[in-house]
C-alpha cells in the first residue's frame, strides 16, 4: 500500500442487494483484539516484500503478512511495490542505461539479478525480488496468513485473474485458505469486483474510505475496507459494521500503515478488526498496554 487516500477508480458501482444490518450487528467484533498484519512483511527490519522479511515476521511471532504483486514483460507474477524498480533494488548500477526502470520493461530473469536487500542494510546484500510463486511458498513454510494486494492493474491487464490462477497453483484457493488464511485488496475497485466474480468464495478488501452512503455499493464485492489511519474514526468503523457484506457478515475495517504505539491505541480504539504495520511489535505492545 501507498500512505495516500484512495478515491473510487471504478465507474460501474451499481448499488442493488444491499442489506444494513441493525445496530445491535454493528460491534461484531467488538472486544477482540485487531488482527496485526505485518506490512510487506516485517519491512520495519528487513527489506520490504522479501523473503527475510517473511521469515521476520515469522520469528517475531506474527501470522499475517501484507504483500503487493506486479507482473514483469515477460508475464511472471513479481511481489513489489513500487512500479519502479529503483528505490529497492540496484537496477540503476545494473542497468544503468534503462531508466525510467518500470517493472514492466523488464522479464522475470533480469530482476532475478537485482540485489533488493543492499538498499536496506548491509545484511540483506544478495536478497532478490521474490516471484509470487516463491513468496507463496514461503509463507506456506512459514504457516502464515497473507492480504495480497493487486498493484497498478491498469499497467497490467488481466493481472486480477492471472494472480488467482497463481494462488490456485500454489493451493491458496482451497476451503481453509480462503476462509482463514487469505485476503485480496486493491486500490482499484474494478480488480477487487473481478476477483469476487472470479472467485465468489475469496474475502476481498477495497483500499480506501468510501464515504458511508457507498460502503452498501461497496458491499456487493468487498468484505471489507482498509482505510488509511488518518480517515478512520470509531464512528466510521461503527457505521461500516451496519453493513453487510458479500458473504453475509458485517464489512471489516483495517487501518494502515500504523508505525507508532500511540496510533495504535487509537485505532485499536475505534475497534477496527485490523492493524497493518512496518512494526508489528511496536503495535502489539501497545494493543496489549492498552
Amino acid at each position: 500500500m501507498h500512505a495516500r487516500v484512495a478515491a473510487a477508480t471504478t465507474t460501474a458501482l451499481l448499488g442493488t442487494s444491499i442489506v444494513i444490518l441493525p445496530p445491535s450487528h454493528a460491534g461484531a467484533s467488538e472486544h477482540d483484539a485487531p488482527v496485526i498484519v505485518a506490512h510487506r512483511g516485517a519491512s520495519g527490519y528487513a527489506p520490504e516484500n522479501t523473503l527475510p522479511a517473511v521469515d521476520k515476521a515469522a520469528a517475531m511471532g506474527f501470522d499475517w503478512v501484507e504483500n503487493d504483486v506486479q507482473r514483469t514483460k515477460d508475464g511472471q507474477l513479481v511481489v513489489i511495490h513500487d512500479d519502479t524498480l529503483a528505490r529497492t533494488t540496484d537496477v540503476e548500477q545494473v542497468y544503468p542505461d534503462r531508466a525510467p526502470w518500470k517493472v514492466g520493461d523488464f522479464t522475470a530473469r533480469e530482476i532475478a539479478r537485482l540485489d533488493a536487500g543492499g538498499w536496506f542494510d548491509d545484511r540483506y546484500t544478495g536478497t532478490r525480488v521474490p516471484t509470487l510463486r516463491q513468496y507463496l511458498d514461503r509463507v506456506t513454510l512459514r504457516h502464515q496468513k497473507l492480504v495480497l494486494e493487486i498493484k497498478n492493474p491498469e499497467l497490467y491487464p488481466g493481472l486480477a485473474r492471472q494472480t488467482l490462477n497463481t494462488l490456485a497453483d500454489r493451493g491458496w484457493l482451497d476451503s481453509d485458505h480462503v476462509r482463514r488464511r487469505l485476503v485480496v485488496q486493491s486500490f482499484d475497485a474494478d480488480a477487487v469486483r473481478t476477483v469476487h466474480e472470479l472467485r465468489p468464495s475469496v474475502r476481498t478488501a477495497y483500499l480506501g474510505t468510501p464515504r458511508v452512503e457507498e460502503l452498501p455499493r461497496y458491499a456487493e464485492f468487498a468484505d471489507g475496507v482498509n482505510g488509511a489511519h488518518p480517515t478512520l474514526s470509531a464512528a466510521y468503523v461503527s457505521l461500516a459494521r451496519r453493513v453487510e457484506g458479500p458473504h453475509g457478515r458485517p464489512l471489516r475495517v483495517m487501518a494502515w500503515t500504523v508505525n507508532d504505539a500511540e496510533t495504535a491505541r487509537r485505532v485499536a480504539g475505534y475497534d477496527v478488526d485490523g492493524i497493518i504495520t512496518n512494526v508489528p511489535d511496536v503495535v502489539r505492545r501497545a494493543v496489549a498496554e492498552d
